[in-house]
């Protein structure tokens, strides 16, 4: 049922996104959107500095008039994702919904939320998927979102051989960023590859994904640059939320992040989403 759901809501903001205007002016700041010119700028930075990332142009028919004829979108390929969901280490009990300005509908779920009987109210989303800090030469520090996920893995990991258990096989991504003109978000899509690089059924690339995001924040859906079956892809409706709140809290501590950097931290939180998956990023970078 829930596919049928999600089949007529991506017919239906398909040909909302094809209706929408082309933004033109800037409203990064204010709503954490970007117009097409800014996807552009932010994906040149991103493949300077993660030169696994690189343009591709897509399908000739499909190609959108507002982005650059070889730059429609953004792709990675072969990343690897050594483990399933289940193996890591979390409970249950463990997770915690976050919740968008008080909507408990469209809140993010953070599966490694190891937080005590005690503790205080759910953080907000910003809390959550945003570990930043200043450093006293200007740069965003970010690192603590890649160590908090490998303490969590090898703890996982540890259990795994300790244990005994049955030999996971490695396997593989590719990732594409496209511009969502409905959403003026950049969006993240995934297609899975078993360890001899054939396709993963549906249900094997849900496997990888939080559970409480599987068929939900992430759907299975037609990519809208080149042909062939539907892929997973993250949904962009609280993207720019997110990243206006991370905008509000860097300012807070005396900080600014330029559009030039939005994939960036774009990639950032989305791996809460897919947490198994380890794409390239960056820990730190200059401001």
């Amino acid at each position: 049922m829930q596919s049928v759901i999600n089949t007529v809501k991506g017919t239906a903001l398909g040909v909302a996104e094809y209706l929408t205007p082309i933004l033109k002016e800037s409203k990064f700041r204010e709503s954490g959107m970007v117009t097409p010119d800014e996807f552009v700028v932010a994906g040149d930075h991103l493949v300077h500095h993660c030169p696994t990332w690189h343009w591709a142009s897509g399908d000739e028919s499909k190609r959108k008039s507002y982005l650059p004829p070889d730059k429609q979108f953004l792709i990675t390929k072969n990343v690897p994702c050594y483990r399933r969901c289940r193996h890591m280490e979390y409970s249950r009990d463990q997770e915690q919904v976050i919740e968008s300005d008080g909507d408990p509908e469209g809140g993010w779920v953070d599966t490694h939320h190891f937080a005590t009987d005690d503790a205080q109210d759910a953080l907000s989303i910003t809390q959550q998927v945003t570990d930043i800090s200043l450093n006293s030469q200007a740069t965003l520090d970010v690192s603590n979102l890649k160590s908090a996920l490998e303490n969590t893995e090898e703890a996982s990991g540890d259990k795994l051989d300790s244990e005994g258990g049955e030999i996971v096989q490695t396997r593989s991504y590719d990732l594409h960023i496209t511009y969502d003109n409905y959403y003026r978000t950049p969006r993240l899509w995934l297609f899975g590859y078993d360890e001899s690089r054939k396709p993963l059924s549906v249900e094997q690339m849900y496997e990888d994904f939080s559970q409480d995001h599987a068929k939900k924040t992430v759907t299975m859906e037609t990519h809208p640059h080149i042909p062939g079956p539907p892929m997973a892809s993250v949904h962009p409706c609280k993207h720019a939320d997110v990243m206006r709140k991370i905008l509000e809290t860097v300012a807070m501590g005396g900080g600014e992040l330029g559009v030039h950097q939005y994939l960036i931290i774009f990639l950032k939180f989305v791996q809460a989403v897919i947490p198994t998956i380890e794409y390239d990023y960056t820990q730190n970078f200059s401001m």
